[in-house]
């Protein structure tokens, strides 16, 4: 049998959705886990607060409150915790919430980013350094019989957002030719399941369709998404995880489920979790969406064998089934 490490993995935004979800299973093989968040409140603190109630419970993870843009602070705990693997999630979520509070997205993304990289480099025998980009990379892509590649180029971001995110790659492409770790950037395509976000539509309509309010589908429902459930994008960050470039290497890889799924088809599927046929006003699209999204995941599979399993249909109905649970709500009479 395997000895378990002794080391610690550093996991930042650990009270967020997906950093909450591996936090738990790095656990759950054995791992000890240093999380890391600032716990802003973008969006319900409440439920911030309950994933980290999780956490905390669990033997084995050590939650310290801090900001990923203080340089300083973040090098100190990666120094003095003997930190050699980072997986790097904290950072200012949105596409349409750049528009509003585009300076958010500067400090948490890109000087977060940053900090993450300084304190990595000056670690000694650091090994892997495994960070969160995004399928919005990619623009407004038409989507043809393919899924997007990692080699196509990402040189034209319809959000602050994505640009962000592209950024943040190419500083990593800079640090490892500079200095010589391993780093692996993971490009999510729209991420959902128990515990999510609530700034993202498949939430937002269920908090909608349960209280009787109708809901606005943008794109007029045209529009299609890569749904890629949380279990299933743990198994790849894990995998990513375990399986770093050579030294000096840098990488990015899509993560996803790779069927895309229609708007309106998605939208059927969650009625149905619910028992209820939900009321729609159709809307156009708005600034910084994109059309559709669709992963190729070949590179990552023939890494790691990662293969989604969950199908939205039975995704969605475990995401009503927590709903239920944590938010008391029941469908109305």
């Amino acid at each position: 049998m395997e000895k378990a490490r002794q080391d610690r993995v550093l996991v930042t935004g650990a009270a967020g959705f997906i950093g909450h979800a591996v936090s738990h299973a790095l656990v759950a093989r054995g791992e000890r886990v240093v999380g890391i968040d600032n716990l802003n409140d973008y969006y319900d603190p409440e439920l911030k607060a309950a994933r980290l109630t999780n956490l905390q419970a669990l033997q084995g993870v050590e939650f310290i409150e801090m900001d990923i843009s203080d340089n300083e602070a973040v090098d100190q705990l990666v120094r003095g915790h003997g930190i050699k693997r980072i997986i790097h999630l904290a950072a200012q979520a949105g596409v349409r919430y750049s528009i509003e509070n585009p300076f958010a997205y500067q400090k948490s993304n890109l000087l977060g980013h940053l900090s993450l990289l300084e304190a990595s480099r000056h670690t000694e025998n650091f090994e892997h350094l495994v960070y969160a980009s995004s399928s919005s990379v990619y623009g407004d892509k038409p989507m043809g019989g393919e899924g997007f590649k990692e080699e196509e180029p990402a040189t034209d971001p319809v959000s602050l957002y994505a640009a962000t995110k592209r950024s943040c790659e190419l500083m990593s492409q800079s640090y490892a030719k500079l200095y010589g770790f391993p780093q692996t950037g993971l490009r999510f395509f729209t991420v959902y399941g128990p515990w999510g976000r609530p700034d993202m539509a498949y939430f937002g309509f269920t908090k909608k369709i349960l209280a009787g309010e109708p809901i606005e589908v943008y794109g007029e429902g045209k529009m299609a998404r890569d749904f890629t459930y949380i279990d299933d994008i743990v198994d790849g960050i894990l995998g990513a995880l375990d399986n770093p470039p050579e030294v000096g290497a840098h990488r990015v890889l899509n993560i996803g489920d790779s069927r895309p799924v229609g708007l309106m088809e998605m939208i059927k599927a969650l009625e149905d979790a619910l028992g209820i046929e939900a009321e729609k006003i159709m809307r156009p699209m708005q600034p910084g969406d994109v059309t559709a999204t669709y992963a190729d995941v070949s590179k990552l599979h023939a890494l790691t064998g990662y293969q989604p399993k969950v199908m939205l249909e039975h995704g969605l109905k475990q995401f009503v089934s927590w709903y239920r649970e944590f938010y008391g709500n029941s469908a109305p009479e």
